[in-house]
């Protein structure tokens, strides 16, 4: 069982955080939530400081919010080392996880409109061999990018935070990824359903790097974090398992322990979710992105578009939603220890960004964002 009951974690120092060996927590009291609202106007300011009161607690150990649009409400409430529990770092550095698809959804898109890629020209095409034989349907760039290209998972170190753990400092190449999903054939004919995973964009970035010859963190660099100014946003050197610069610590319950997860080789993750951000890196990003600043129209459609399939719910790169009525455009990413969402109305009139030290960020997201996501959006 991965959940204990919900108890107080940390005050009473009843728990034990593994890094190089046990360590035992010093009780302290839990550091108060840094709060700061642009305007009286906007966000349900009440609910969003509910969220984050009381953190650190058994949910998730620090949480950086910012919301934006029509009324700006910031929050900053956690420990930034369960060991010592000094306060969150506002501008902390994080695993982003599947946020990253948005960066390479967004140079895949540019690359379209400088004519170097074709929507519906084929992996078959661009990287020949890669797909095996038995893929006799073309898989299109677009079916990628929406995720229906028909291929299948990866080949993982493992499902679960428990299975992959004693394996975080192994490299999987995006190469041996593609490899163990291609061997398994065809999971479905591509164009006819959805399935969102990462093996579609450890794809692109493979495109990316092949139509650039260049490599795929250079390639996000030099079109998406310098114009936008996103001078806290980077890719490991290869199997680095470390967050450079100063960082809020991970944590995940293993065995009912909780678990030091923050240093942690993601190189298998590549173009799908190996980036590393802060919350005001990423609110650059999606305010450049939904103003048409880093992909022109018409390309920047495709992002906003469903693909006619049952029960789509993903264009390239984003998700549909709703939330109290409002339709809502974002991003979830996970990586052990860090939870983060990028989501926005189509017109920016409510924006928000968060990343959560969930100890359970592989888990339920859904509850993470109920909690500190929904309010953004209650009015």
């Amino acid at each position: 069982m991965r959940r204990k009951s919900r108890t107080t974690l940390l005050a009473a120092g009843l728990v034990t955080v593994l890094t190089a060996g046990p360590l035992a927590v010093p009780a302290f009291a839990a550091p108060a939530p840094s709060v700061s609202a642009g305007t009286t106007a906007g966000p349900d300011t009440e609910a969003l400081s509910a969220a984050i009161a009381g953190l650190p607690d058994h949910d998730a150990t620090a949480a950086l919010l910012r919301v934006g649009g029509d009324g700006t409400w910031r929050g900053t409430a956690g420990v930034r080392d369960v060991r010592t529990g000094a306060p969150a770092l506002e501008n902390g550095r994080f695993r982003a996880g599947s946020v990253t698809k948005v960066v390479t959804a967004a140079i895949v898109l540019q690359l379209v409109a400088e004519g170097r890629i074709d929507l519906d020209g084929t992996v078959q095409e661009y990287l020949p061999g890669l797909l095996t034989k038995d893929f006799k349907d073309p898989v299109t760039v677009r079916q990628l990018l929406n995720y229906t290209s028909g291929l299948g998972p990866g080949g993982p170190l493992g499902d679960t935070v428990e299975e992959t753990y004693p394996h975080r400092f192994e490299t999987l190449t995006p190469r041996e990824v593609v490899a163990a999903s291609v061997a398994d054939g065809p999971a479905y004919a591509p164009g006819t359903e959805q399935h969102y995973g990462n093996i579609h964009y450890t794809v692109l970035g493979l495109l990316i790097e092949k139509v650039t010859g260049d490599s795929y963190a250079h390639q996000a660099a030099v079109r998406i974090f310098r114009p936008l100014g996103m001078r806290h946003s980077s890719f490991p050197a290869g199997p680095d398992p470390r967050i450079h610069g100063a960082h809020n610590r991970g944590y995940d319950w293993i065995d009912g322990r909780l678990v030091d997860v923050t240093d942690w080789n993601m190189s298998d993750r590549f173009a799908a979710g190996d980036l590393i951000s802060t919350t005001a890196d990423l609110e650059r990003l999606l305010v450049g992105l939904f103003r048409g600043r880093v992909v022109p129209e018409p390309q920047l459609r495709e992002m906003f578009t469903l693909p006619r399939v049952p029960g789509a719910q993903y264009g390239a790169a984003l998700q549909r939603f709703e939330v109290g009525g409002k339709v809502i455009w974002g991003k979830t990413g996970s990586r052990p220890g860090y939870a983060t969402v990028i989501a926005a109305t189509r017109d920016l009139s409510r924006t928000l960004v968060y990343s959560v030290n969930s100890t359970d960020a592989k888990g339920d997201g859904a509850a993470t964002a109920e909690r500190f996501g929904f309010p953004a959006f209650n009015r």
